[in-house]
């Protein structure tokens, strides 16, 4: 599969070894003098030993690579000690991959590790299910000295905010609050595009998923509310974007290792975007498990023109 990975010019490293100690996640080592990833198993894309490099020899590519492994990454790290699996945990945290934080505590109770988890940082002691929202945010306000964090996409974090991974985790059967007489928002993550979504991001696990051409959402007024609702999202265009071989690959991988139950694909009624259908069925064909599969057409003024299973 296709997945954001760490690339390092060996030409510019200097084998100083700081990245290695960037790494929680132990997919680094310094070899014959230069800084080299042992196994894609370990890396989780998210570039923790990027700032640690003095002279910018790494950095992120996607590229073909075996899926991340944290149940394997927990073996390697295990023995280090406490301190090595609490900064990979508040690293995972901070990136928001909340699924994978999980995993890791899981770990750490089936081998009843000595691992004291108290000692996570406050505000990241929600991935530890010990600590309900309310109490999150208002030791985060306590920190600041000010109101709880926004819940704004762009709030808070490091990193790119347009490709930041975000759970909404949204009530009311995945439903936004919205003021009175307004249509609530559906969407339940960021991001959505499909070039940019992690296929095995947390909210993708063993969900409904919904792939729809970039223009659908804008013919339909109540595409939230009838079909995004309670659905994993991506959206894609056809005929522009670039990469389609990447697309039915994290389509592929959806199936395969986030084991979604169905994936609706949902076209508009102009030739060029018959290819994304086409996208969706080279996907589920490739993969080695079987979902459900609907395909709908919808007509330039946001009528339904055809629903079938395929």
């Amino acid at each position: 599969m296709k997945r954001t990975i760490i690339k390092i010019d060996e030409d510019l490293c200097n084998g100083c070894g700081l990245c290695i100690e960037g790494c929680h996640e132990g997919a680094l080592q310094l070899i014959d003098g230069k800084a080299r990833m042992i196994s894609d198993l370990y890396c989780d894309g998210l570039g923790a030993c990027i700032p640690e490099c003095p002279v910018s020899a790494i950095t992120l590519e996607e590229r073909e690579a075996e899926p991340y492994n944290e149940q394997k990454v927990m073996e390697r790290i295990a023995p280090k000690g406490e301190a090595t699996v609490l900064a990979h945990l508040n690293h995972l945290i901070d990136h928001d991959q909340h699924e994978y934080v999980r995993q890791g505590i899981q770990y750490i109770k089936d081998h009843d590790l000595p691992i004291d988890l108290s000692k996570l940082t406050p505000q990241k002691t929600e991935v530890n299910m010990s600590t309900t929202k309310e109490q999150k945010h208002t030791a985060q306000a306590a920190q600041r000295g000010g109101q709880p964090e926004s819940h704004h996409p762009l709030a808070g974090g490091g990193g790119c905010p347009g490709s930041r991974m975000m759970n909404f985790d949204l009530p009311n059967g995945g439903a936004a609050a919205a003021p009175a007489g307004e249509q609530p928002s559906a969407l339940r993550q960021w991001p959505v595009q499909l070039h940019l979504v992690n296929p095995e991001a947390p909210y993708f696990r063993e969900a409904d998923v919904l792939l729809a051409a970039d223009c659908v959402a804008f013919s339909m007024g109540n595409f939230h509310s009838r079909f995004l609702k309670g659905k994993g999202l991506a959206i894609a265009c056809p005929k522009l974007d670039a990469g389609k071989e990447a697309y039915i690959e994290k389509l592929t991988a959806m199936i395969d290792h986030s084991r979604i139950n169905t994936l609706t694909v949902m076209i508009m009624q102009v030739p060029c975007c018959s290819g994304l259908k086409q996208i969706a069925v080279a996907a589920a064909q490739a993969a080695g498990r079987k979902v459900p599969v609907k395909a709908i057409t919808v007509g330039l003024q946001g009528e339904i023109i055809n629903e079938e299973w395929i």
